[in-house]
């Protein structure tokens, strides 16, 4: 089989399947989920914000606000925004909002939500694009829930400033042409547009460092996820017990490594970002993020097994059928592995696989349904719940 992006190197593939089974059935279980920390690294100490400081606290449209930032051991202070309702008296159920990638590392939390000032006009435009215009995070915390939105490792308050990042390059005067990070509806403006291209280009360095320093990039990013989630049940406003995570694309990347990880987890949805290995080859790899390729993660399985590895605790999963980041075999292929690991261990209701119409995006639709669907798990629906 020729592979376009191999080319003469196409038989390399079989020689791969020669060396070794790939992506083998891993089923869901404490040996799965230890192997999965193996490979992701950043797993073994304890996950706890230090220094964390309240900045600022707001009330705007129903919700009350504040402003965190706190420590995680390395790197720039990480900020986040909390929301709830202002009219809450009692602890209420709790989500963890994950921002996307997007090949747009600027920002991180605004993205998807909004703070105490008007977003600029091309974060409205980005909304509009992938999520039908709404702040969905804000949306989420009008339906009687607390959710805390944050940065992530390369994101917004956790980005490389700039100078660093070009120092990183092989060529710090890469791109030569501006037109490769010009915006093309004009609103991005060319310093944003320069950093979102280069931080691309950066995102290999920085992989190939923490390949070296015995982690990974979904490893770290995942580790720092987990600090923001430890954070979030912490809160006095929260049920511990009855946490969630949500996010598109690379949040929804996120929202599967968190889902394997973190034993405080209640439910997950993740929202354009299923696939199997296999259905990438040659259609996919090269335009994601390092973040769903765990190093050696192959040799014991596929991505769904390690997102399903601790079922039976509930996963949605909506799918796009149009995205053109994954192919309809290899989204259809996920949904049919996830659906086995569930049925598998016992309760295969608490999984659920919607498909869309469209391309990648998470719209006002499928916003609705995901949720009633959150809801429904962190309310104590007990015919769903068996995390």
């Amino acid at each position: 089989m020729h592979y376009r992006h191999l080319g003469i190197y196409s038989d390399l593939v079989q020689e791969a399947i020669r060396q070794q089974p790939l992506y083998p059935i891993a089923s869901p279980g404490i040996e799965t989920r230890q192997k999965v920390c193996q490979v992701l690294g950043w797993c073994d100490l304890p996950e706890t914000p230090q220094d964390v400081r309240i900045e600022r606290q707001w009330e705007q449209d129903g919700l009350y606000g504040e402003e965190i930032t706190w420590s995680v051991g390395y790197g720039p202070r990480t900020s986040a925004w909390l929301f709830k309702p202002v009219n809450a008296t009692q602890p209420l159920p709790a989500v963890l909002a994950l921002h996307d990638h997007g090949g747009f590392k600027f920002y991180g939390k605004e993205k998807i939500s909004e703070g105490p000032e008007p977003a600029e006009d091309m974060l409205l435009k980005y909304r509009q694009n992938s999520y039908g215009g709404q702040a969905w995070v804000n949306a989420l915390a009008r339906q009687g829930l607390v959710v805390l939105v944050h940065d992530t490792f390369l994101w917004g308050s956790r980005r490389f400033p700039l100078p660093e990042m070009k120092e990183g390059l092989f060529n710090p005067s890469v791109p030569a042409n501006e037109l490769m990070w010009a915006s093309s509806d004009g609103l991005i403006p060319h310093e944003i547009a320069e950093y979102n291209y280069l931080a691309a280009l950066h995102e290999h360095v920085i992989s190939k460092y923490l390949n070296v320093l015995g982690g990974s990039m979904p490893g770290v990013v995942s580790h720092e996820d987990r600090i923001a989630l430890n954070y979030l049940c912490s809160r006095p406003e929260v049920l511990p017990e009855r946490v969630g995570c949500m996010g598109l694309s690379g949040g929804g990347n996120r929202a599967g490594l968190l889902m394997a990880t973190a034993d405080n987890l209640k439910a997950a949805v993740i929202v354009g970002l299923m696939s199997t290995y296999a259905g990438l080859l040659d259609h996919n790899i090269s335009i994601h993020t390092w973040m769903l390729f765990p190093f050696a993660w192959a040799r014991f399985g596929d991505w769904p097994d390690l997102v399903a590895c601790r079922a039976p605790a509930p996963l949605l999963v909506q799918y796009d059928v149009d995205d053109a980041l994954f192919t309809v075999k290899g989204m259809q292929d996920a949904h049919e592995r996830l659906a086995l690991h569930y049925q598998a261990s016992g309760y295969p209701q608490a999984y659920t696989g919607q498909f869309y119409p469209g391309p990648h995006k998470f719209d006002l639709e499928m916003q609705a349904a995901a949720f009633s669907w959150l809801k429904t798990q962190l309310g104590g629906d007990q015919g769903a719940n068996h995390a």
